[in-house]
């Protein structure tokens, strides 16, 4: 790398380039020093590679803006260029909904006003021009309310500029500024209050009675006001600027091209709740908001910040994991040594976990957050170990009240956290969730833990793991392996079952072909012995021969699933199949899911016959103590979705496909019409066409160019009707989804006077247990698992009963995962909500199931 490049890319940063300095002031001279020595020769190397460096490091903003500062002194027309360069970047950002790159575009072009680039009045011109889309679009009249999520995000915009510039603008050009100010708070006073409940991590539909909770804008507007009457101070934001202020003024401030926001979408021209929630979804995925607020610590735990420093941090942080998203090392490194003179280890540790737990979806995979938060605890031993280890202890505090999706993702993550650290976790501080009873929220994360920890390792290492709390044993899976039926190892009775059995191994380890297999299973076992003993013995062998690995059953399945197709050809026969799976498989979680997995893969099974099944009597029992089913009708879900997606991609490139493949065929039949066209000398006489040899090459051309643009028509058509046809089967999926989800909770809610919040819902046992121990306060009372229960010491944890019944446990956790998959898939279900609404969201739904559905579509209460 150029000497240049690695002083621009290191700026600000303790390392040999600067010869360990830490000094901003030093770093920027140094840089400066070096770019403007090759600016007459390199000038076009180094604009675009310092523009990409302050939208990627965003952190470091305030330095590249005053070393484009002091580069203005030198060549103004060079830097007058990165000016036209950013306004150009800044459209097209506008033009494509590009959110990040507009919001550190608009930070840059502040902190090149602090540094006397741009003009002052060229900055407020960009924030009226956005506040002026933002304020149309939110008006009944002219607008289109339902893109209010665009507006917002325009005058976070502007707000998360005021931190780098508004000391400076409230200096320059404080009219202007105070008018902006007072365009932002007459918006806020005609936007919409937008509400999280659908989105925020923990359940809890009482938040606090008549005090509505400040959304994310108004939350920041208030901040924006202490900073303002704070005098505009800002300790995490360096001013670099200052140092060199002396020098600054002497330039050229340059004026800022005019920019347009683009016009949004017109109003649904039937004005309905389902056409506003419609267009409201679309506007929040093109403009989501950047982050919630995880508030995991107490006040006495976190840092003592302002609370616009806690906002500027927040940004720095989430810059760091956008930008570095391919690089764990540099993002760990850069994370720990941010710009601010203060320590944020907590504030840290919060902001990561709101990214890992974001609904409805993490910006990125939840590995990466694993492998940031391990290199973080590697990076600070001293301190980040410690605080991880504190955020996990107050998460499970409050794990009975925190959204199903985010329990899940918190349950893979810790345990695959804790499978880099030799599983080491003080057990014994958890082992009271034994006295709490099998559906206690704690206890079955502790008992899910465990089961994702043997997945990760082997048995007997988690229960090494566990030694300090031995009688955490009982949460462990079992041990055992397979449990085949037909097994004849164990000197157990040979029957009949059991010779088919071998018969049937003996020929697939024969290598017979499935036609064999399918000949033998329709001419002597199923007229013999009828359909549930065949399928029984025949699933249950093929399953046995794949158990070594996962490398043995994609074999099996791929050789012998027409074998499985034939015996199971419609949806009672699947469920049939699955339920086999799941009773060879009883031991192991993992493998159930895989083999199930892998036969909806190999279209063996159906997405519905899955929904089926897990809605069966055995299953639905499991809802609130296991994950097991939820595991498997996610992954379900997930493949149906994921096959949708597949195919829009392959749609979107094939029309790319047929765009091109028009042009190069009109291409070529022009070219040969030309050349049909061109007289020609032959023997002195003109002759229509050009030689015979090009018009033939010509020809072929054209031919195989036509042929080719009718071959990837062909492709889009079949494609099309491809997805026409998954679209259709993913409508189905999802009304056969929510039936079978509101018949299981109608049967089992309590009527909706009793039970109309989740609030009411937990606290019908809790009332009941009140009086029991009122009437048994001097007798032993045996616990829900039948143990009697020991004396504790006062202060004990193990003294927190948990007071919610079996019943509404089952209750809250299958509503919880009612509003996940409705929140997961909301782009998926929209489509298909005037039929929900018809055929399950009816009246007799009962108010809590609605209310699920609602809450995870972000669908406003008055759309109901």
């Amino acid at each position: 790398m150029s000497s240049w490049k690695s002083l621009l890319l290191r700026i600000g940063d303790k390392c040999s380039e600067y010869s360990s300095s830490s000094e901003f002031k030093d770093h920027i001279e140094t840089c400066y020093g070096a770019l403007r020595r090759e600016l007459e020769h390199s000038s076009n190397d180094i604009l675009p590679f310092l523009l990409q460096c302050a939208e990627q490091l965003p952190h470091k903003i305030p330095l590249y803006g005053t070393v484009v500062g002091l580069l203005n002194l030198e060549d103004e027309d060079f830097v007058k260029t990165i000016v036209e360069n950013t306004q150009t970047s800044f459209q097209e950002a506008l033009d494509s909904g590009n959110c990040d790159r507009i919001r550190i575009l608009m930070r840059f072009l502040t902190v090149l006003m602090c540094s006397k680039v741009l003009q002052p009045a060229s900055l407020v011109v960009v924030f009226e021009t956005l506040l002026s889309s933002a304020a149309t679009t939110v008006d009944e009249e002219k607008g289109n309310p339902s893109w209010q999520a665009c507006a917002d995000f325009y005058v976070t915009c502007i707000l998360s500029c005021l931190p780098w510039g508004g000391a400076e603008l409230m200096e320059q050009v404080p009219e202007e500024i105070e008018r902006v100010m007072v365009g932002i708070e007459a918006y806020l006073s005609i936007r919409r209050h937008t509400s999280d409940s659908g989105l925020s991590f923990f359940e809890d539909d009482e938040p606090g009675g008549d005090l509505v909770e400040k959304d994310f804008l108004e939350d920041l507007w208030e901040r924006i006001q202490v900073l303002s009457s704070n005098g505009w101070k800002v300790e995490s934001v360096p001013r670099p600027h200052l140092s060199f202020e002396a020098q600054l003024v002497a330039g050229k401030s340059h004026e800022f091209g005019p920019i347009s926001c683009p016009e949004q979408p017109d109003p649904p021209s039937t004005i309905s709740a389902v056409a506003y929630g419609k267009q409201k979804h679309e506007a929040e995925l093109k403009y989501p908001q950047r982050t919630r607020r995880l508030n995991i610590f107490p006040a006495s735990k976190t840092e003592d910040l302002q609370p616009i420093d806690r906002f500027v941090v927040e940004e720095y942080l989430l810059d760091v994991l956008l930008f570095l998203n391919g690089c764990r090392k540099e993002c760990a490194s850069f994370m720990v040594g941010l710009p601010v003179p203060f320590r944020y280890e907590y504030l840290m540790a919060e902001t990561i976990f709101s990214q890992l737990l974001l609904l409805p979806q993490p910006p990125f995979r939840p590995i990466y957050y694993t492998l940031v938060i391990m290199d973080l605890c590697k990076a600070l031993p001293g301190a980040f170990p410690a605080v991880v280890a504190g955020a996990v202890r107050a998460l499970f505090d409050k794990i009975a009240d925190l959204d199903m999706e985010c329990r899940t993702r918190l349950i893979l993550w810790f345990s695959h956290h804790l499978s880099n650290f030799q599983f080491i976790w003080p057990w014994e501080e958890w082992a009271y969730v034994l006295d709490l009873p099998n559906w206690a929220p704690q206890r079955v994360f502790v008992q899910e833990v465990l089961e994702r920890e043997v997945r990760l390792s082997y048995w007997d290492k988690i229960k090494q793991s566990i030694e300090n709390a031995p009688a955490l044993e009982e949460l462990l899976p079992p041990k055992g392996g397979p449990n085949f039926k037909y097994s004849v190892e164990d000197g157990g009775e040979r029957t009949e079952q059991h010779a088919i059995s071998a018969e049937i191994s003996n020929k697939v380890k024969g290598r017979q072909t499935a036609h064999e297999i399918i000949s033998l299973i329709e001419e002597n076992i199923y007229p013999a012995h009828g359909l549930e003993i065949t399928l029984s013995v025949v699933v249950q062998t093929l399953l046995d021969i794949g158990s070594k690995s996962f490398t043995h059953l994609i074999t099996v399945l791929e050789r012998y699933g027409q074998v499985i197709a034939k015996i199971c050809p419609d949806q009672d026969k699947q469920v049939m199949l699955i339920a086999e799976v799941s009773s060879y498989w009883k031991n192991n979680a993992q493998m159930t899911s895989i083999a199930i997995d892998r036969m909806m893969g190999y279209r063996l099974i159906s997405n519905l016959a899955i929904v089926r099944w897990v809605f069966s009597p055995e299953n639905i029992g499991q809802f609130h103590i296991s994950d097991r089913p939820w595991e498997i009708l996610r992954n379900a879900v997930s493949k149906t979705y994921n096959r949708i997606t597949d195919l829009r991609k392959e749609i979107s490139s094939l029309k790319k496909g047929v765009i091109s493949a028009e042009e190069a065929a009109s291409k070529a039949k022009a070219a040969l019409e030309a050349a049909e066209s061109k007289l020609t000398l032959v023997e002195g006489e003109p002759v229509l066409g050009e030689n015979p040899a090009r018009l033939k090459s010509l020809k072929t051309q054209a031919e195989k160019a036509k042929e080719e643009e009718v071959s990837i028509h062909d492709s889009l058509q079949a494609k099309e009707a491809l997805l026409a046809r998954a679209l259709d089967e993913n409508e189905v999926l999802f009304l056969s989804l929510y039936k079978n989800f509101s018949n299981v909770l109608v049967e089992r809610l309590p009527d909706a006077s009793r039970a109309g919040t989740l609030q009411a819902l937990k606290s019908i046992h809790g009332d009941s247990m009140a009086v029991d121990l009122e009437e048994s306060s001097t007798m032993e009372v045996d616990d829900e698992n039948g143990r009697p229960k020991k004396s504790q010491p006062n202060g004990s944890k193990a003294t927190n009963i948990y007071n919610v019944g079996e019943k509404e446990q089952w209750c809250l956790s299958t509503l919880g995962y009612v509003k996940a998959f409705s929140r997961q898939y909301a782009s998926e279900i929209w489509p298909h909500i005037e039929k929900l609404d018809v055929e399950v969201l009816t009246e007799d739904a009962h108010p809590l199931f609605r209310k699920a559905v609602y809450s995870g579509l972000c669908r406003l209460s008055n759309e109901m």
